[in-house]
């Protein structure tokens, strides 16, 4: 939307420009309304113009340059070099130059954009051109990591370190969830931003809003996996299907809660594990807790412990689904201790 108030800024200015200059040069194009005419053309075949570059970028501009330059430079040396010279007439002479430079020129210009930086070392030997500062290693956030929060704290105890991107499609989407009437999901966005305002605050990590946006992909999702590909950058996610869309298409991505479910310390049958019994459990008698990582934790004769902090000893495990299930016993108190 900027992009479009920029061009309808620029398309007034020629206009108002070519009127300017009907103005003061008369014979130019006589009437006013013909130079504030031709002033609106010039401005609209520019914006025609740029329309057709799109996706056309820096990199792909200067190797063209390049390109131009080195045709160019061939061709004259080709024209300088006395091939032509036994042509006596100059109308077909400047035919031959014409297409010439032309040929040599779209020719260089079309070698250039499809040469890599290495083809580069054959044309200049003994000259490299390397980079004086190390690649940036860029962090691009999803919505769902957003409002997890997790990474935050990665992030501030240096697990993770780069630049943070945080495209504006996903800013649009956290702000849209902030302004939610589901007073759950507003919450949630909210959340979001602040952990956003968060990160800018903290003096190691780096936030960047990137405006790019791909208006031919209909979801976030497919936006964020190109831009990822653009920018050679990470995608964060706790989405599992993101992930196998950036896993099919060669995106490197890291989904948060896979880590962490890794990142779980292994319990084994026999362990002691301090748990606080929260509510009772599904059988008579029993007592149900929750490590900090969220397992959840059965005390066999554990109802008269709700709500304490127990140790009990690890029976058995259960996997489910929904992850592991321990299956424990409240551990016997010492002698000295039930005395």
């Amino acid at each position: 939307m900027s992009l479009w108030i920029i061009r309808l800024l620029f398309l007034a200015l020629c206009t108002l420009g070519g009127y300017a200059v009907s103005e003061v040069q008369p014979d130019l194009f006589g009437a006013w309304q013909w130079g504030a005419l031709a002033g609106f053309g010039f401005g609209g075949l520019m914006i025609a113009f740029d329309e057709m570059l799109k996706g056309f970028s820096l990199r792909a501009f200067s190797a063209a340059t390049f390109g131009l330059f080195l045709g160019t430079a061939i061709a004259w040396m080709v024209d300088r070099s006395g091939l032509f010279d036994h042509v006596e007439e100059e109308r077909v002479r400047w035919l031959i130059r014409l297409a010439l430079f032309l040929g040599f020129g779209y020719i260089g210009m079309v070698l250039a954009m499809r040469s890599n930086k290495e083809d580069f070392s054959l044309i200049i030997p003994y000259v490299r051109f390397a980079s004086q500062t190390k690649p940036e290693n860029l962090l691009l956030l999803d919505t769902s990591v957003i409002i997890d929060g997790r990474i935050a704290d990665l992030i501030e105890s240096r697990f993770l370190e780069g630049v943070v991107v945080v495209p504006r499609f996903v800013l649009k989407e956290l702000q849209q969830i902030a302004d939610s009437s589901d007073p759950a999901r507003r919450a949630r966005g909210r959340r979001g931003l602040e952990l956003l305002n968060r990160l800018q605050r903290h003096p190691r990590s780096e936030v960047k809003i990137h405006e790019g946006d791909f208006p031919d992909e209909a979801t976030v999702d497919g936006k964020l996996v190109r831009l990822a590909r653009v920018l050679g950058a990470k995608l964060f996610t706790n989405d599992f299907n993101l992930g196998k869309i950036a896993e099919l298409q060669s995106v490197p991505c890291v989904n948060l809660t896979e880590l962490a479910r890794h990142l779980k310390p292994a319990i084994l049958p026999g362990d002691t594990v301090t748990v606080k019994v929260v509510r009772e459990g599904r059988d008579k008698g029993q007592g149900v807790g929750y490590l900090g990582d969220g397992t959840m934790v059965v005390v066999n004769h554990g109802q008269s412990l709700i709500g304490r902090e127990a140790e009990v000893q690890v029976m058995s495990l259960h996997q489910t689904g929904a992850g592991i299930i321990v299956f424990a016993e409240p551990k016997p108190l010492a002698p000295a201790a039930r005395a």
